[in-house]
């Protein structure tokens, strides 16, 4: 029976705006910061994703844990593209290798009794062509960019709320959690958040430059 509602929605919400302010960012000048642009245009795209009801119902216990498990299996896809590209002699600081999350994913897929998932969940078709995506514009760092941002940032924010959400609907254990789970902010994900911001507007990306 569905156990979620309002009150997992709002935990979700202030997830997402943590270290992000309480207002859209208002851009005018062509030399607003590179993460005030991607932050303003990442928020408008994960308020539409939260809106679609796959995640409503996610977040709100209407689902299983064998339905996570595939929604995560799609993950694997999409960051074992995002990850294919690597660390590269003089990579901005922004491109921090410690984000990665293939091998969190898979650890995960195991431990969820899906050690098989690329042939038990192949990819969807358009987590097939977002992976493609993402392989074709590894190479252009800023493009690159803007997805890194939109996903690690993304589970740095509302997948916290995520990982407890899962956790309390569907019996989820900290060994099927740890996609979610993040040792390199010895000072807390807050303030990691704010280093990747600051290491971001170090960029000093042009508007013309920001299309993804």
């Amino acid at each position: 029976m569905p156990t979620g509602g309002l009150g997992e929605r709002r935990e979700f919400d202030r997830e997402t705006r943590i270290g992000a302010g309480e207002d859209e960012p208002v851009l005018h000048a062509a030399d607003a910061s590179g993460d005030l642009r991607q932050r303003a245009r990442s928020r408008r795209f994960s308020r539409a994703a939260e809106s679609r009801g796959y995640i409503v119902q996610l977040i709100g216990g209407e689902l299983s844990l064998e339905e996570y498990t595939r929604y995560l299996a799609q993950f694997g896809w999409v960051y074992e593209a995002l990850e294919e590209r690597g660390s590269r002699e003089g990579d901005p600081a922004v491109f921090d290798p410690e984000l990665a999350r293939s091998a969190a994913i898979e650890a995960d897929l195991a431990a969820l009794g899906a050690a098989d998932w690329r042939t038990a969940h192949p990819p969807l078709p358009a987590t097939a062509e977002y992976a493609a995506h993402l392989r074709t514009i590894s190479g252009d760092d800023v493009r690159y960019l803007a997805h890194h941002y939109t996903r690690y940032r993304g589970d740095l924010s509302g997948g916290q709320a995520i990982a407890r959400l899962v956790a309390r609907h569907y019996g989820a254990t900290p060994e099927q959690l740890g996609f979610y789970r993040f040792e390199i902010a010895d000072d807390g994900v807050v303030r990691y958040k704010r280093g990747y911001r600051e290491a971001m507007n170090d960029l000093a990306l042009s508007p013309e430059r920001s299309t993804c």
